[in-house]
């Protein structure tokens, strides 16, 4: 292994490292990463430790014992959790209190990538500009040196005890659960099994190949299977995890997804209550459903760029209590850590079912329905995303609509919205449209589907 210059700097992303093993990503650019990240954290934060985890996929081990040897050539010792999910590694941070850290993973995506997600502090990981200030630090190669030293740390038992501790459910409510043989498979097993749950597991075998669908619950194609099985058992709910378990995806009794806005809408609903800080905050994608629920119960609803470091960091910041994202990212600090734990999440809407008296449907249909798109993925270069996105901005305020710009365009009306961004992890736009009338919802697309797409065609 050696210290390279010649990194393609596309594996940069706006919320972590990410490349295809093999072909962007090898051991050479993971003992880079190492050696610049052990350098970052001993001449920037003064510190000289930090904890590593990987998840499962086939590339983990030999990228992860590359990045773990970069780190203790800077002089920086690691403690290695070995295969676990990135809330393992957050929980890791938190009990151990070293909040520096690096997952190996590539989440959701397919078997070919693998990742870095990183962090040097309570903030968690970083993102932005974070991001290209590290791909320069890493580009240039001045390196610190030193002779680190790894230990290991099974943070299991902890784990799984912390999560069981939190749930003593009254009644055996029937649950299906889907890891999409994702690094959930580790653990899921160790968790719900200790749980007064009657369970019934599908894809929770570890297996890197995802031979049944990708690990990524946002996708209702990834759904279809735990839809199918909770019809056939009768299940209360049915709970699905992406490929490093920090995002969940739900379906009720009746077989219907339950979109992560309309997750937290059913949340903010039966916890904002009950908490001092009654601000929810949340991305610029969800729906006008969440907001309305949220000022139901007295909350106030804070609208915020995409992302979920973005996201765990504001909450920080303003001492919020809850928050979230459509992608299936959600966060509580009510009666839990803060960080986003697919498994927690799952288990959160449980409880509301068992203290509950009726089922799960009728606590969904309680909600105001929007007929809206999915999240609408357009491509568009890197170079020009940023510039298509600001003449829609222009075109929105020129029309004088009620335009939020912290994340791209989100025109708001009275009975709909749009929102219009730049994907920060593809050479992608990102669109969506919602209404309270189907012909709401095609005058939107109508609209601004034809300037996005004549934007495109002009610079792309």
């Amino acid at each position: 292994m050696k210290c390279i210059k010649e990194i393609d700097e596309s594996i940069f992303r706006g919320y972590d490292i990410r490349g295809i093993y093999g072909k962007n990503l090898n051991e050479d650019v993971s003992y880079t990463i190492g050696k610049s990240y052990g350098t970052i954290l001993k001449q920037e934060y003064n510190s000289d430790i930090c904890i590593v985890g990987a998840d499962a996929r086939s590339s983990s081990p030999s990228i992860s014992k590359s990045l773990i040897q970069g780190i203790t050539d800077s002089g920086v010792n690691v403690i290695y959790l070995g295969i676990v999910t990135s809330p393992m590694l957050y929980f890791a941070n938190e009990i151990l209190n070293i909040h520096s850290g690096v997952i190996v993973t590539a989440s959701h995506n397919p078997k070919e990538y693998n990742g870095f997600k990183i962090a040097y502090d309570v903030k968690g990981e970083i993102c932005g500009d974070e991001i290209v200030d590290f791909k320069n630090f890493s580009l240039q190669g001045n390196f610190a040196s030193g002779t680190g030293i790894v230990s290991n740390y099974d943070i299991r038992d902890e784990y799984t005890k912390m999560i069981v501790s939190k749930f003593p459910f009254k009644k055996r409510l029937k649950v299906v659960v889907d890891s999409g043989n994702g690094t959930a498979s580790i653990i899921v097993r160790d968790i719900f099994d200790k749980l007064h749950l009657d369970v019934t597991y599908i894809y929770c075998d570890s297996n890197p190949d995802f031979p049944n669908h990708h690990p990524d619950p946002a996708e209702a194609e990834n759904l279809k299977d735990l839809q199918k099985k909770v019809i056939e058992v009768g299940a209360d709910i049915g709970i699905a995890f992406d490929g490093d378990c920090d995002r969940v995806g739900c379906v009720d009794n009746k077989g219907r997804v339950i979109s992560s806005d309309y997750y937290m809408a059913i949340m903010a609903k039966y916890i904002l209550p009950n908490l001092s800080n009654k601000s929810v905050i949340f991305d610029v994608s969800c729906s006008k459903t969440l907001s309305e629920e949220i000022r139901k119960v007295g909350g106030t609803p804070v609208v915020y760029k995409t992302g979920n470091s973005y996201i765990k960091r504001e909450m920080l910041k303003q001492g919020m209590l809850f928050g979230g994202e459509i992608s299936g990212h959600t966060f509580f600090k009510d009666k839990f850590y803060g960080f986003d734990d697919g498994i927690y999440a799952g288990l959160r809407m449980v409880e509301i079912i068992d203290d509950e008296t009726v089922p799960l449907s009728d606590v969904v249909d309680t909600l105001k329905k929007y007929y809206s798109t999915p999240v609408l993925k357009i491509i568009a270069t890197d170079e020009k995303k940023a510039f298509i996105v600001e003449q829609v901005v222009k075109y929105c305020l020129d029309k004088g609509y009620n335009t939020n710009t912290v994340d791209g365009a989100r025109p708001e009306f009275d009975d709909s919205f749009a929102i219009i961004r730049m994907s920060n992890t593809t050479p992608k736009l990102t669109v969506r449209f919602e209404a309270e009338t189907e012909e709401r919802l095609e005058e939107l697309k109508g609209e601004f589907l034809p300037i996005v797409n004549d934007l495109i065609s002009k610079y792309c």
